[in-house]
């Protein structure tokens, strides 16, 4: 266990994990306030002006991620407070720790205080060790996700540590550009919602931009539609592996075909008569049950397609939003009376939509302008609504269910 700590401590990818899970979580203490595009070469205080509070906020998440002991690195941390030097510590303490090294990893952000999901870095490593064979003759890895998220860890510190190979970083470029940058042998490793804006510039004006052969894509995160999976291969996309899985349970099954089925990892196992969880062989031959996030329709085979998610979350940007509790935050405005919120329809644009019932006597521009205020100290990007649409009751169906409502485009 040693070797494989001091080789995933190691590198550029130990590097941007904890850059990321730093950058992440500064950005969460400043809600609406900018940071660099990365942070990875800078100080936190003399650079990016962190204060006391929020350097041990930052100290009390890298323990807790790490599973370390966070008195033991605080001297070192606040001694020099470079990014490059906490990176240093914390492999410092990772390496001689004696337990086997366990990671957290949270849900992003769903429910005011994210879900933190514990891994081993064996059980990790026995992922990586399964999708290794399905990537033959890459050269690079192109990465469009953060490291700090469990599929990012495994793709792009995990997966280019056991290829041997390198990580460019596009985040912070247009998708469209990263499409025109990509090179024979390229591993992309993105979502939805950055394929789908690299293929809308690839067919921008008029024309296509020429793919390079043998360019392979990885989405997870969300469920890739299929006219995008097949749009992108129309587009010269050799081949794109869809991974479906969750901060809980890690990989669990892949496919290459939007019309196939996901396919298990080898080690993991329905179970006869529980549609809610799945068993894992576990590295040391032990077996261990996960629950499951979503209900999944199977086949004989043993091959698998979800139908939904079972926590009511859904997607947005790849993070994981739940729309009841956001309208439930609405409700506790003085201005709102109820509200509802809804993931938008395709046509109307991929954020959340809201539909309010204002109190008596409240203006809906100066309320639209008052809610937008007051989500944007409470909420993430992801979880605050996009659109504002009134009324003096709730859209019901006529059976008195909640109905869906159309959002004024014009």
């Amino acid at each position: 266990m040693q070797t494989r700590v001091h080789t995933f401590v190691t590198g550029a990818g130990w590097h941007r994990f904890v850059a990321d899970l730093l950058e992440s979580d500064l950005a969460a203490l400043r809600r609406g306030r900018p940071l660099p595009a990365n942070i990875g070469q800078l100080d936190l205080v003399n650079d990016l002006g962190a204060d006391s509070l929020e350097l041990m906020a930052l100290t009390a998440v890298l323990a807790e991620v790490l599973q370390l002991n966070q008195a033991g690195m605080l001297d070192a941390l606040l001694g020099d407070t470079r990014v490059a030097s906490w990176t240093r510590v914390a492999a410092e303490a990772l390496a001689q720790a004696h337990a086997p090294v366990r990671l957290r990893f949270r849900t992003s952000g769903s429910a005011g205080m994210p879900k933190s999901c514990e891994h081993d870095l064996a059980t990790l490593l026995q992922e990586i060790a399964a999708l290794r064979p399905l990537f033959p003759g890459r050269r690079r890895i192109v990465s469009a996700v953060p490291a700090h998220h469990i599929y990012g860890f495994l793709f792009t510190v995990l997966l280019p540590q056991a290829l041997e190979l390198e990580v460019v970083d596009v985040r912070h470029r247009v998708a469209a550009g990263v499409w025109q940058a990509l090179q024979p042998g390229d591993l992309v490793i993105g979502y939805p919602e950055f394929w789908q804006a690299a293929l809308a510039g690839a067919n921008g004006g008029g024309g296509q931009a020429a793919l390079p052969a043998d360019v392979v894509g990885v989405s997870s995160t969300a469920p890739c539609p299929a006219p995008l999976a097949d749009g992108l291969l129309a587009a010269g996309l050799a081949r794109l592996v869809q991974v479906y899985g969750s901060s809980e349970t890690a990989g669990v099954g892949w496919r290459d075909s939007a019309q196939s089925p996901y396919r298990c990892l080898p080690y993991w196992r329905r179970i006869d008569g529980d549609e809610g969880a799945l068993e894992r062989g576990m590295p040391d031959g032990s077996v261990r049950t996960y629950p499951l996030q979503d209900s999944l329709r199977w086949d004989d085979d043993g091959c698998f397609v979800p139908t939904g998610r079972r926590d009511a979350a859904v997607q947005v940007g790849g993070v994981n939003v739940f729309p009841e509790r956001v309208a439930a935050l609405l409700r506790s405005h003085p201005g709102v009376r109820e509200s509802a919120v809804r993931l938008m329809r395709p046509d109307e644009g991929v954020r959340l939509k809201a539909f309010i019932v204002p109190n008596e006597g409240e203006s809906e521009s100066s309320l639209t302008m008052q809610l937008d205020s007051w989500l944007r100290e409470r909420l993430t990007n992801a979880e605050r609504p996009a659109s504002y649409s009134f009324g003096d009751r709730l859209p019901r169906q006529r059976n008195g269910k909640p109905a869906d409502w159309v959002i004024d485009l014009g």
